[in-house]
């Protein structure tokens, strides 16, 4: 497969900002549609001086839009409508001021409306003068993009408009289109169905008090994100948590391990499973259905019992799936991981470390793949992007095993 196919029937706002450098914006919109995506632009006033939006229009073969306070667009939430109908927001040129205005959350046109308004990946292509780029409030802004999950596209370094040299330079079209399509995934998983179990359960002990793992759910939310990309049939099975449903997932709500290992009993016809959630290993054997008092007694005991092993129940179906595991351990990942791969029968696990501010409750995190054949290390990364990572190494596994 080629870079460009990646992009095939995805839905890309390109965002022109007032640079020099906004005429390359016109040969990135043609490579796009060449590479199978359709695009709408969207201009800043000030890309509007610089190549018009008629160019534009032609390009792309859809209406550029350019105010945010449009009375006929405004009408039907133009930002809003531009912003879900995106699979990928990219910025080509984005200046210091764009920049600026998506690090402090601006809405001051239309362009900064739909960033803040949408909740799919967004790409950045700086275009500036080499001391803008380095000056420190520049790098600031970057740095509070890059904690949001914002991916950037160079810049180079070289010849500038202003007759200087540095770094501040846009991408050439081709070389921003590469980039990009590394980050999206492959549409490779269309009319597969792919489950996905994520954040923790909760087992009660009485109306007030359980006993659970701790897990926020952010990274199987990512994993759902990024399997929706590759145009799968995604299906999220999900505890207690506090998450939006990503765009394209269905999503089943459930509490305890039991209700979990029967929503997914109940599926039929998994091609991929991926159990993310931290599923508490045990129950309270007595369920209290009032609330248990406080006594004089310095000490009580809670009997508990094994749940079901829910990996362990896919593993034995019929049509066995592709299985990915996790395993979050405190020490000896390596061993834990390539044990719990074999006992489980699973195709590949996903390991990382907790404890001591690591991999629950944050926004990044960091993983050790294995494989009966192979393995990888995903650095330290936000969970989106070690999501995709992931993604990227379950479809070359899953294409490996029903090749052989």
């Amino acid at each position: 497969m080629t870079e460009q196919t990646s992009l095939a029937g995805k839905k890309i706002v390109l965002g022109v900002s007032g640079s020099i450098a906004a005429y390359k914006a016109a040969d990135l919109v043609r490579l796009c549609t060449k590479a199978g995506a359709e695009v709408k632009v969207v201009m800043t006033q000030a890309a509007s001086e610089f190549i018009t939006p008629l160019t534009m229009q032609t390009l792309s073969g859809n209406p550029v839009a350019m105010t945010l306070l449009d009375a006929d667009e405004e009408a039907a939430m133009g930002h809003i409508k531009l912003a879900r109908w995106a699979d990928w927001v990219l910025i080509a040129p984005a200046t210091a001021n764009t920049i600026a205005g998506l690090a402090q959350g601006r809405t001051e046109d239309l362009l900064s409306a739909l960033c803040l308004a949408t909740t799919v990946p967004i790409a950045l292509a700086p275009a500036m003068n080499n001391k803008m780029w380095t000056n420190k409030a520049t790098q600031a802004n970057l740095a509070v993009i890059a904690e949001r999950g914002m991916h950037l596209l160079g810049p180079a370094s070289g010849d500038q408009a202003c007759g200087e040299q540095g770094e501040g330079r846009l991408l050439e079209p081709e070389q921003i289109l590469a980039e990009l399509s590394q980050l999206v995934l492959p549409p490779k998983l269309a009319k597969k169905r792919l489950v996905i179990t994520a954040g923790p359960t909760h087992e009660p002990i009485d109306p007030v008090r359980f006993i659970g793992n701790r897990s926020s759910g952010k990274m199987g939310f990512a994993m759902a994100t990024a399997a929706a990309e590759t145009g799968a049939e995604v299906i999220l099975v999900t505890g207690p948590v506090h998450l939006a449903t990503p765009p394209g997932v269905t999503r089943i709500d459930v509490e305890t391990a039991s209700q979990m290992h029967e929503a997914v009993e109940k599926i039929e016809s998994i091609d991929i499973f991926i159990g993310c959630a931290a599923v508490a290993d045990y129950r309270p054997q007595q369920y209290h259905d009032k609330k248990i008092k406080k006594t004089a007694e310095k000490q009580r005991e809670i009997s508990l019992i094994e749940n079901p092993d829910i990996l362990a129940g896919v593993s034995q179906r019929k049509q066995k799936p592709f299985i990915v595991g996790f395993a979050a351990e405190t020490d000896n990942i390596t061993d834990y991981a390539k044990e719990k791969m074999v006992r489980k029968q699973l195709d590949m696990i996903a390991a990382n470390q907790v404890g001591k501010g690591l991999g629950f409750a944050v926004d990044t995190n960091a993983l050790q793949v294995f494989w009966h054949q192979g393995d990888a290390v995903l650095p330290q990364a936000l969970k989106s992007h070690l999501a995709r990572e992931l993604m990227r190494l379950i479809i070359e596994r899953y294409d490996a095993k029903n090749s052989a």
